[in-house]
């Protein structure tokens, strides 16, 4: 019997503020193998960018040398934003080392002569739940990820849609508090400044919350179950904000199906039921009534399988305008 031969793999990355991922993934949305690294944070000065990059190209050499003999056909990248898709650099809020980051380039030297594709982290998880996620089936679909910070993509019609400078969908800085608190985008009263994970801290430590833990959105999930009420009233007041920008999108691109993941999203069980309860009370025009919401079915490895899906699958998710 003729023996099956190994299919090709992508290289996946995946770009965050807190952590970078990487990954060998297969054809079919398998990851192989996977790799994590925090996200460094140096000094300012000028090797700071070079300093994170170190650790990414690092990380990424090693699965190249875990694919051995099978072949990388090209390299798929779910990055924070925003960035430049003409000019294939990266400025993500929460990575200040990085500002116009020539990140295209810099994978392609890693894994030559193949394609190099960028996307934004919402979007690749947007095509990942899509994909082979809890998106499957809905050709109008709103993914958000909740965490560091809030990120967002749209699938319509069955494609991502991403817009001229490839950054839309970006839920997390849509204004739903006109005199709202700073946000790290540098504007005010954005989704993230309230809804993302250090967001409902700064909110929580300001109202008299006493970590109990080491401080973090994890923490005030664990004091919320215990019933603490200014960490429930964070959670309340995260969903107040997710749900206000889900009905703007809603309202502006004629959707009813909505997954959320993302480090924040973990906690559903805090999040949803107001979410859920604060959709109803926002969406009161019919169209607007009777929106999903699911958790994501592919956890953190949503972002890795959207980014292997813009080589493995570019028909229908890498916009024929930009491909290599």
């Amino acid at each position: 019997m003729p023996q099956r031969t190994p299919g090709p793999l992508a290289l996946a990355v995946d770009i965050g503020g807190t952590k970078m991922a990487a990954g060998l993934v297969t054809a079919d949305g398998t990851v192989l193998a996977a790799d994590r690294i925090a996200t460094a944070r140096p000094a300012p000065g000028p090797d700071a960018a070079a300093e994170v990059w170190a650790g990414l190209r690092t990380m990424l050499e090693r699965l190249v040398t875990v694919a051995g003999d099978r072949p990388i056909t090209g390299v798929g990248t779910s990055t924070a934003g925003p960035f430049d898709l003409a000019g294939a650099t990266v400025s993500p809020v929460n990575i200040t080392a990085w500002r116009g980051f020539p990140l295209v380039d810099r994978l392609a030297e890693v894994v030559p002569g193949v394609p190099v594709r960028l996307a934004g982290d919402g979007v690749c998880a947007a095509i990942g739940e899509h994909w082979r996620g809890a998106g499957r089936g809905h050709d109008d679909l709103l993914v958000l990820v909740v965490s560091t910070g809030v990120g967002g993509g749209l699938i319509h019609g069955g494609h991502p849609f991403t817009g001229r400078s490839g950054n839309a969908g970006h839920v997390g800085h849509m204004v739903v508090d006109l005199d709202g608190e700073p946000c790290p985008c540098g504007g005010r009263g954005c989704v993230e400044a309230v809804a993302s994970g250090p967001g409902m801290v700064r909110y929580a430590l300001r109202e008299g919350w006493r970590p109990t833990g080491d401080g973090t959105a994890r923490d005030l999930a664990d004091t919320a179950r215990g019933g603490d009420p200014v960490a429930l009233a964070a959670f309340t007041r995260s969903a107040d904000a997710l749900a206000a920008g889900i009905v703007s999108a809603a309202a502006m691109c004629d959707l009813n199906q909505v997954v959320i993941g993302g480090g924040v999203a973990h906690a559903a069980d805090l999040l949803f039921p107001p979410l859920k309860e604060a959709l109803a009370r926002y969406g009161r025009l019919g169209f607007l009534s009777g929106i999903t919401v699911r958790p994501a079915g592919l956890g953190g490895d949503a972002g890795l399988i959207g980014a292997a899906a813009l080589i493995h699958a570019p028909d229908p998710y890498w916009p024929s305008t930009s491909r290599s």
